[in-house]
């Protein structure tokens, strides 16, 4: 089969993928061999390819954003059917057994693998996964518009959640990507409004056609206090800027998996009056499932460009310089 392959660290300026012919694995037990038709391009994938994120050992495919149909089951999987079309997500597995599988956590499990992380992913033709950990997707969404539910929907989804923010209050985006295009359909459902913040004059234009209620850049204060706000941008000094345009007992939630060093926080100024700020660490198959549903419902929009797979490098570029509005999807085959 035809995959991207990362075999070396580079930032995205020098190509670090590359195309090539690798053997198309075999589903084992309880597996399923999925035929990728789209996969979404995530803030992760570049983080991983430019060697800021630990324990990825190469070579890797990456990509965890996966819209395809079953091919081949292994012996003893009973889900699914060969034909079915069927997404793949972040997380890859989980143990089952430990304290915070347990008690729903299964995000935090020490034993979590994750897609296009630890074991590959679908910049590729093919790949292997368990059927436990494959999701049914809404017929609504065609191929290409379902792929970024798949982490940038799911994560939004689950950074709303800890960010405490209840129907009705008024919410922050700082940074406005694919996640956050995605999480602000959601919160409007919700009747919050919506506070973005970014560098970029494109996002804030299309986060206003969105239904922002204000835009801004990120060292702006809003117009009123906030009571919960996300970071998406990886930026450690948005932080000190979240706090201080939340108000009293509001909550700063860190949505991605990678953050350049937060500078002193001035306690009595920053994070006093009871203010939370708390990371938010993968994501569960209950949040899966749940956020599909929601976004089915409401019906989510999701606003791609598509690249075919041989320009995954380009797509990662335009993804680091903030090029897209919306998500970036590779078309596979």
């Amino acid at each position: 089969m035809k995959a991207m392959v990362l075999s070396e660290f580079k930032p995205v300026e020098e190509n670090p993928l590359e195309l090539r012919e690798v053997p198309v694995p075999v589903p084992g037990p309880g597996e399923l061999l999925v035929r990728v038709r789209f996969c979404g391009v995530c803030h992760t994938d570049l983080h991983t390819v430019e060697g800021e994120l630990p324990a990825v050992s190469l070579p890797r495919i990456p990509g965890h954003q996966v819209v395809g149909v079953v091919e081949q089951k292994g012996e003893g999987a009973e889900l699914f059917r060969k034909g079915d079309r069927v997404g793949v997500a972040w997380l890859y597995s989980a143990c089952g057994r430990c304290r915070f599988c347990r008690k729903g956590l299964e995000n935090l499990c020490p034993e979590a693998r994750f897609t296009g992380y630890q074991v590959d992913g679908g910049y590729a033709e093919y790949l292997v996964v368990h059927e436990d950990f494959v999701y049914d997707l809404p017929d609504n969404f065609p191929d290409e518009q379902a792929a970024p539910l798949l982490c940038a929907g799911i994560i939004g989804y689950r950074a709303l959640r800890l960010s405490r923010l209840k129907p009705g209050q008024k919410l922050g985006l700082y940074g406005f990507g694919a996640s956050a295009h995605v999480t602000i359909q959601v919160a409007r459902n919700w009747n919050c409004p919506v506070y973005v913040f970014s560098r970029s004059q494109k996002h804030r234009e299309h986060a206003l056609e969105l239904g922002a209620n204000w835009v801004g850049k990120p060292d702006e204060l809003p117009p009123e206090k906030l009571d919960s706000a996300i970071i998406f941008a990886p930026a450690g000094e948005v932080v000190r800027l979240a706090l201080r345009a939340i108000d009293r007992g509001g909550t700063v939630a860190l949505a991605g998996i990678y953050l350049s060093p937060i500078p002193e926080i001035n306690y009595q100024e920053e994070l006093y009056y009871e203010k939370g700020l708390r990371s938010v660490s993968n994501a569960t198959r209950q949040d899966g499932a749940e956020f599909l549903k929601i976004a089915a419902d409401i019906p989510v929009r999701t606003e791609i460009k598509v690249y075919p797979l041989a320009e995954a490098n380009q797509a990662l570029n335009d993804v680091k310089r903030s090029l897209i509005n919306g998500a970036a999807v590779l078309k596979i085959g």
